[in-house]
């Protein structure tokens, strides 16, 4: 059910109803008192509504106690509504990255962690699970105030995901074992699935309890201990969901949290050489970084998931109102701010016009505003360097001649909302069209036929998602084979479910999350050959 729920969440399948009416009929909750005229400065200038939730952690998560960093700094951490400090935490340095990665060495050679039995490791996963859903309110506002995502988005869909992934991996811990491989001769040959040891993570501010859940899930089913990064602009809901594992049972050690910035707590981290495999998600700039120090440490194994600049290819047989819905869903969710974001739109020349229209009309009527308030569908980019970099592109865009057809400016005076933005007559050689921008601004491009979208779709570095839209079931199979991307959506677009395999061609990264392939990252497989004497059989 929990699937069921995000897919029809998180999806636009064939829906022309809009997200925040899709997001509504699932319900409210006391704290969106107010609704919100449609895209305009006012939306923007109202009263803010104060978020429902008080802020308790703040300091690192080490060997199971809260901490003041070593250095003994703090750093703010904002409301990107108003740009106003919301907290001081604690900030990790290498000495803390040191500190969590003794506890956590600690925990998995000596601790009850790894030794206990799988059913027993899938039970604290499923505790937290269930903590997660009786702490749904306080997590989700959490994730709203600190990172400017829709309260409804937060609470509707992420949250009932956290916990859905959490008993997925619950549901995988006893589940994991090797292989009896028969040889030439008379030996025993077996494969043990063993945990790899100290796992490094380092986790982005888009969607931070989501990104914790990939990470950590697949980590501790297998048996492994944690230390993860927080991304600086978003610290909160992590030490917040690691008080509630240590509320399921979680030994001391086996999770530490440390809040910091790049160049030193994840630097540190990543270059650590007590610290067995690493994982991030972040830009492919920085993976690049991160690579580079894992390999000239101790050579430790890395998981990326990176950028993207994801094709959405509607062709000509499309039904015109679904595919911009649609279309507006893939780039607009979550204010842009999405690796996998449908952000190169390509629509047949026949019915390219119309789709303009229609898109510029969808895009003018797009909730914008505080995003505790009841039916917003877009709240403020994450901060100041964020929403500065957006307009840049914006600005890019009309000076390459794009046509500006709606938005492209700031929205109101305060905070950092940015006016959706919708260019048409855009070409590939572009900035908005080559560049992974991250913020709520649709590029829409014209293609003639299906050998040369295939042509133009591919002619990136990145290969993390595409999404095609059609009727011809022989259309949609030639190009789900043709893109070079590691997920491609049919007819559909950004549907997550725990089981679905997730991770990205080419310069998009390495490896994959979610599904059975992630606990790929977190074990070691060892073979064990003994002789066999007077066997019966072999």
């Amino acid at each position: 059910m929990a699937a069921r729920r995000l897919s029809s969440l998180l999806s636009r399948s064939l829906s022309v109803s809009g997200s925040a009416s899709l997001l509504l009929s699932r319900g409210t909750t006391s704290c969106h008192g107010r609704s919100i005229s449609r895209f305009s400065t006012a939306s923007v200038a109202e009263e803010l509504i104060t978020p429902p939730v008080q802020i308790t952690y703040t300091q690192n998560l080490i060997n199971g106690q809260f901490v003041d960093a070593a250095s003994g700094k703090n750093f703010p951490t904002y409301d990107p509504r108003t740009g106003e400090v919301i907290a001081h935490v604690a900030e990790g340095d290498a000495e803390d990255i040191n500190r969590a990665v003794a506890a956590a060495r600690k925990a998995f050679d000596e601790g009850p962690w790894p030794k206990m039995t799988a059913y027993e490791r899938s039970r604290i996963l499923l505790r937290f699970a269930d903590l997660v859903e009786k702490n749904t309110e306080e997590l989700a506002a959490l994730e709203s105030w600190n990172n400017g995502k829709p309260y409804e988005q937060a609470a509707q869909a992420e949250l009932p995901m956290l916990a859905r992934l959490f008993r997925y991996y619950a549901g995988w811990a006893d589940k994991i074992h090797g292989l009896t491989v028969p040889a030439d001769g008379d030996y025993h040959v077996q494969t043990l699935h063993e945990p790899i040891g100290v796992a490094g993570q380092i986790i982005p501010w888009n969607f931070p309890l989501l990104m914790f859940a990939w990470k950590v899930g697949p980590a501790l089913a297998c048996g492994n201990t944690v230390v993860l990064k927080t991304a600086e602009q978003t610290p909160l809901t992590a030490l917040y969901a690691a008080k509630l594992f240590h509320e399921a049972g979680l030994p001391p050690g086996v999770l530490n949290i440390v809040s910091g910035f790049g160049p030193t707590a994840g630097a540190a981290l990543a270059s650590h050489m007590d610290v067995d495999k690493l994982a991030f998600t972040g830009s492919t700039d920085t993976g690049k970084i991160v690579l580079e120090l894992a390999a000239r440490s101790n050579l430790k194994p890395v998981t990326l998931e990176l950028g993207g600049k994801s094709p959405f290819i509607v062709c000509e047989d499309a039904d015109i109102d679904r595919a911009v819905e649609l279309a507006h869903f893939a780039l607009f969710f979550n204010q842009g701010q999405c690796c996998c974001a449908g952000s190169r739109t390509y629509v047949h020349e026949r019915i390219y016009d119309e789709f303009i229209e229609k898109s510029k009309a969808r895009a003018t009527r797009r909730v914008v505003g505080d995003p505790f308030k009841k039916g917003v569908e877009q709240g403020p980019q994450i901060d100041a360097e964020q929403f500065d970099k957006v307009l840049r592109y914006i600005r890019s865009g009309i000076q390459s001649n794009a046509t500006l057809e709606c938005g492209g400016d700031r929205l109101g005076s305060k905070g950092y909302f940015i006016q959706p933005t919708v260019f048409s007559n855009v070409q590939d050689d572009m900035l908005i069209a080559k560049d992974e921008i991250f913020g709520p601004v649709q590029s829409i491009l014209k293609f003639k036929d299906i050998d040369d979208v295939i042509r133009r779709a591919n002619t990136t570095r990145y290969g993390l998602a595409a999404g095609v839209f059609t009727r011809s079931l022989d259309t949609a199979n030639t190009l789900t084979r043709a893109l070079r991307a590691g997920t491609i959506w049919v007819n559909c677009f950004d549907v997550f479910d725990a089981a679905i395999p997730f991770g990205g061609y080419k310069m998009s990264g390495i490896g994959r999350e979610k599904g059975i392939y992630s606990l790929h990252n977190y074990l070691q497989v060892k073979a064990v050959v003994t002789p066999l004497k007077k066997a019966a059989w072999l």
